[in-house]
Order: structure tokens, then sequence, then C-alpha cells
């Protein structure tokens, strides 16, 4: 077989694993492309995806109300404001010492709450739907559904979806420049 038989072999098989990757992973890549591209503008989507953040009194930690007063604020600001049956598990709180803010985020549904470090004052009430887009984003959403304590889905679908990607990349690239490839040997053989 020949250098350029090889190639051309090469490309065949190429061409093959592209076309079979972008079938079987077609809706994946899909998920992961509109995500990819929501997540991008969260803090551009006009309070759509992610709450703002906004502006506490200080950001002198000195002067700021114990993480503790904070968290039952924002728990009776939970319980009174939105609605009381809701679960206060939190997923995890958020300081913003630049913004003199803090962000509590709860585990089992979308709302947050921030209020002022210093006077403990409600800044913002906000739905978070960017962490359910970050959970379909990277498989998250698997684990959750499935209540794995290891993440292994998260792990798998990143694994399986980041080798694919650099699959389509290699074999996109040979797609491309194989057949200049091949051209340019043609030439050669024909003068």
């Amino acid at each position: 077989m020949n250098s350029r038989q090889t190639q051309a072999k090469i490309l065949r098989n190429f061409r093959k694993a592209h076309r079979a990757t972008g079938a079987l992973l077609f809706i994946f890549f899909f998920i992961i492309a509109i995500t990819g591209i929501l997540l991008g503008w969260k803090s551009h989507s006009n309070n759509l995806i992610t709450p703002q953040s906004h502006k506490g009194t200080s950001s002198n930690l000195q002067e700021w109300l114990p993480v503790d007063f904070l968290h039952k604020k924002a728990l009776a600001v939970l319980k009174d404001s939105i609605a009381p049956n809701l679960s206060t598990e939190l997923d995890r709180i958020d300081i913003r010492k630049n913004k003199g803010m803090v962000k509590f985020i709860f585990e089992k549904h979308t709302w947050e709450i921030q209020l002022d470090g210093v006077t403990g004052t409600v800044l913002n009430i906000g739905k978070r739907h960017s962490d359910f887009i970050e959970n379909l984003h990277d498989g998250t959403i698997l684990d959750n559904w499935f209540s794995t304590p290891s993440k292994i889905f998260r792990v798998i679908y990143t694994s399986i979806l980041g080798l694919a990607l650099l699959l389509f990349t290699i074999t996109g690239f040979w797609l491309w420049y194989g057949p200049k490839r091949l051209k340019k040997h043609r030439k050669k053989r024909a003068s």
C-alpha cells in the first residue's frame, strides 16, 4: 500500500469516527452548547438566569454582623417572604466582601437571599436558574437524580464528552488537512 492509499484510508477512518461520534453524542453536544451559552451570558441576562449581586454598606469585615446572625435572618426572610414550607438546607454561603454583601443559596430550591453584611438588610431575593443550568451542563443533574455521593455520573459524563471533543478536534482537523495533503501528493505525482 503506497503513501497515498494509506492517507486515503486514514481519512476514511477518521470520517467514520467523526460521523459515528457525532451521531452518537449529538444530543449531549447540543445540551452542552446551549447551557454553555446560557452560563456565559448569566451575568448579562437581566436577572433571568442569575440575580444581580447588589452592593452592601461596607466591605470591612470587622463591621459585619456575625455569619450565624445573618444566616438566621436569611432563614426568616425565606420563611416570611417566599414560602414557609421551603427547605432551609443551604448549598453555600457566598460572602462577597468587596460588595459588602452575603448570599445564601439553598440546596433544594432555586431561591437566593442577599443580605447587607453590616446591617442584615435584605438587598435582594431572587431565583438562581444558573445552578440548574450548570448541573445540566456538567452532568451533575444525574448524580442529583440518582443520589450518588461520589458524583460518578459527572466524572463519566465529562470524561466521555471531553474525550469525544478531543476526538472531534483531531478527526475534524484531519478531515480538513487530509484532502489538502492528498491533493499535494497528486500534484507531485503529476509533475
